[in-house]
Formats: structure tokens, sequence, C-alpha cells
């Protein structure tokens, strides 16, 4: 591996935990609005039923009015039909009587109509209330759950800033302002690895000649797919044991 991209691989480290941290706490924020939003939906809706139900009283208390008139005026009637005299009189009051009451009936029935609508207002009114204060009272004690991961995440960010000044002083300047480039661009690891003649960014196959040259390790080479830089892992401690084991026992046998 190219000496001076272990420090900017370092660096690309703690630039993946800042990321994480960064796209957790917009997942953490992204709640927080949900919650609002979902507290303001609820409220409006709470709102709405409440003026529905009044609608619905004024409505009714308007009909049973009406109906009280009407009250007034069979009575009326009724006590002239007593001190009539003639039949046709008579007769005429009964059926204005009659149709008098024939409107009342109406009335009732539509105000029995409108307090059944009423209450079922009223009940869905009822939930949404509820509904709401279950909200807020979980919303806050989530808001509070939240605000507290901000802060530790905030915390977290702190430490790892100056964990990557650190390393950027001892970073090669030419190179750590290309990988910082990259990085900008894709906002994931930009300095990957080659494995089986594979990138480890983009997945394609590359061609046995790049391979050879990242191998060498001379300079920065740069995937020609996704322009990605590319190393050559260096083989782990246990692997070149196990691989010095087995050429022995080879040459015992």
């Amino acid at each position: 591996m190219l000496a001076e991209l272990k420090t900017i691989l370092d660096i690309q480290e703690v630039d993946m935990k800042m990321i994480r941290l960064l796209r957790l706490r917009k997942e953490r924020m992204k709640e927080i609005e949900q919650i609002d939003v979902l507290r303001s939906e609820l409220g409006l809706q709470l709102e709405e039923k409440n003026k529905e139900v009044e609608a619905l009283s004024l409505e009714i208390q308007d009909l049973e009015e009406k109906i009280q008139e009407i009250n007034a005026r069979v009575k009326k009637l009724e006590a002239q039909q007593g001190s009539v005299k003639k039949v046709d009189e008579f007769n005429t009051l009964t059926q204005e009587i009659t149709q008098t009451e024939r409107e009342r009936i109406n009335l009732e029935h539509k105000v029995s109509d409108l307090v059944d609508r009423k209450n079922a207002e009223e009940e869905i009114l009822v939930k949404i209330r509820d509904s709401l204060q279950a909200s807020e009272e979980s919303s806050r004690a989530l808001q509070e759950e939240i605000r507290s991961t901000l802060e530790e995440i905030q915390t977290e960010g702190h430490h790892l800033y100056q964990e990557r000044e650190a390393f950027v002083k001892q970073a090669e300047p030419s190179i750590l302002k290309i990988y910082e480039r990259l990085l900008h661009n894709k906002k994931d690891r930009v300095i990957v690895p080659i494995e089986n003649r594979i990138c480890t960014g983009c997945h394609i196959a590359l061609t046995a000649q790049h391979e050879n040259i990242v191998r060498k390790s001379d300079n920065v080479v740069f995937c020609e797919h996704c322009s990605r830089i590319h190393y050559w892992p260096e083989t782990p401690v246990q692997d070149a044991e196990d691989s010095t084991k087995k050429r022995r026992k080879r040459k015992s046998t």
C-alpha cells in the first residue's frame, strides 16, 4: 500500500463515523418533525370536529325552537276549536291542527337524526382529543429521548473532529485534497481495496494491468469506473503465519 494512503485511511474511518452520526442526527430531527406534523394534524382535526359539533348543536337548537312555536300554535288552535260553534269552522281548525302536528313530527324526526349524528360526531371528537392528549404525552417523552441522543451525537462528533484534526496534520496535503473532493461528491468510502480484481467501491471487474499498478503502490491509482482511489490490502499477519506453516509441512513430508 502507498504509505501516504495509510493516514488518509485513518481519516476516512473517522469521516465514515461522522457521516453515520450526521445521518442519525438527520433521522432523529425528522422524527421530531413528524411528531410536530402529527400533533398539528390532530389539532386541526379537533378544531374542525368541534366546529361540526357546534354547527349541529345550533341546528338542533333552531329546530327545537321551531317545535316549541308549533306546539304553542297547536294549543292556540285547540283553544279556538273549543270556542267555535259552527261545524265548518271546527273542521277547518281540525285540519289546520293536523297539518301543524305533521310539521312538528317532521321537525322532530330531523332533530332525532341530528342528535344521532351529533352523538356520533362527539364520540369521534372524544377519540381525537384522547389521541391528541396521548400523542402529546408520548411525544414529550420521545422528544426528550431524541434531544438526549442529539446531545450524545454532538459530543461524539466533537471528539471525532478532534481525532480527525490530529490525523490531518500527519496527512499528505495533495492526497488529502483529492480525498476530500471525492468524499464531498460520494458521501461514502472513496479509498477502497481491490479484492479478486474487483473494485470494492463500484463492484466492477478491473484489468490485470490495473491490479498490477495498484500492487506496486508507487502512485495514487483511481478506479477507471467510479474514480475511487484503489489500494492493495496488506496480507493479514495470521494469513501469513498460516501460509508459512503450510510450506513447512510440505517440506517436512
